[in-house]
């Protein structure tokens, strides 16, 4: 029998996830981050007679009314091979006890569904399960190879145009990638956080924050930022201003990401979702594959979850806010 326990030491955590493959959305950092801005944050252990066979960080919100709560894994849980089944029922068997609420939500790191009957594959994605991960155990010459022709030239042009590529780690660093970014989200109208978020991603996720840029001289082009796991690396974030567009200097930089990563000892370069738009059209020609993850699944612990679901604009509302992770 797999029984749940909470943890409360960081240190702890981090080390189980890591020894489990978990993603870096499951690290102590990232449920610090969110727990900041607006959600709550419930870290459990799933043991099986005293060894630890999974993982779980729940991020938890209140729902207006009778709807009370809900309840939400990213990419996770993460779990011993073979131990899915009873970690999934663990997981439900603790959520429906200590935080009772309309609905359980999961998005696996992997393409296998839960197995355990009453999860129900949800229209109402928060990360998106069409995406591109890289295989960073293959060669440099065997990533290259996948790669189109033309991103191949352009990583090659970027390269002569003296482009140079560094990690940034510092406050004001920071707050150069982010005047890109804003940049960036008007040029393609998506919706930004507060600046202190993004601060908040840097300090909370400490040495699993990843800031890649790219410069011309001392002006900044453009950056890539991510989050680390000892398996995966986790694209959060991007961006790049007229200049860098100029010199291509996106494609030097995703390829100096990817290749540190794969020094690094790092086994995944998780592109983070692919929709039908010009940066997925870029990130498509790294690859010659795309990845087709399980997508989100819910399990209902309420009988108004298909009101939550389908009947309240205010649930949808909500809904809308949440999926902005950006």
């Amino acid at each position: 029998m797999i029984t749940a326990e909470v943890c409360e030491d960081a240190g702890v955590w981090d080390e189980m996830v890591l020894d489990l493959g978990g993603h870096p959305l499951q690290l102590w950092g990232w449920g610090e981050l969110k727990s900041a801005h607006n959600w709550s944050v419930r870290r459990v252990f799933f043991r099986e007679n005293e060894v630890i066979a999974g993982v779980a960080q729940i991020l938890f919100r209140p729902l207006p009314g009778p709807f009370r709560r809900l309840s939400y894994v990213p990419r996770g849980p993460a779990y011993q091979d073979g131990k899915g089944s009873g970690v999934y029922e663990a997981l439900v068997g603790y959520v429906k006890l200590n935080l009772p609420g309309t609905v359980l939500t999961v998005e696996p790191n992997s393409e296998d569904a839960p197995e355990v009957k009453g999860f129900l594959q949800s229209k109402n994605t928060i990360l998106i399960p069409r995406t591109l991960i890289l295989n960073l155990s293959k060669n440099e010459d065997e990533l290259l190879e996948a790669m189109t022709k033309k991103t191949r030239q352009y990583i090659r042009k970027s390269g002569r145009e003296g482009v140079t590529l560094k990690q940034v780690t510092s406050r004001e660093e920071i707050a150069k990638c982010l005047e890109i970014y804003h940049e960036t989200a008007a040029r393609a109208g998506f919706a930004l956080h507060g600046d202190g978020y993004y601060y908040d991603v840097h300090e909370k996720l400490g040495d699993a924050s990843v800031i890649f840029a790219a410069y011309e001289g001392e002006e900044l082009l453009s950056f890539v930022w991510l989050a680390v796991s000892g398996k995966t690396a986790f694209e959060l974030y991007g961006g790049m201003n007229d200049r860098g567009q100029e010199l291509r200097a996106n494609y030097a930089l995703k390829w100096h990401a990817i290749t540190t990563c794969k020094r690094w000892g790092i086994a995944r370069y998780d592109m983070n979702g692919l929709l039908n738009d010009g940066v997925s059209t870029f990130k498509q020609g790294f690859a010659s594959h795309e990845d087709m993850l399980a997508g989100t699944f819910d399990y209902s612990l309420s009988p108004l979850y298909p009101v939550w679901t389908v009947a309240l604009p205010k649930a949808k509302a909500i809904l809308r806010k949440i999926k902005s992770l950006r």
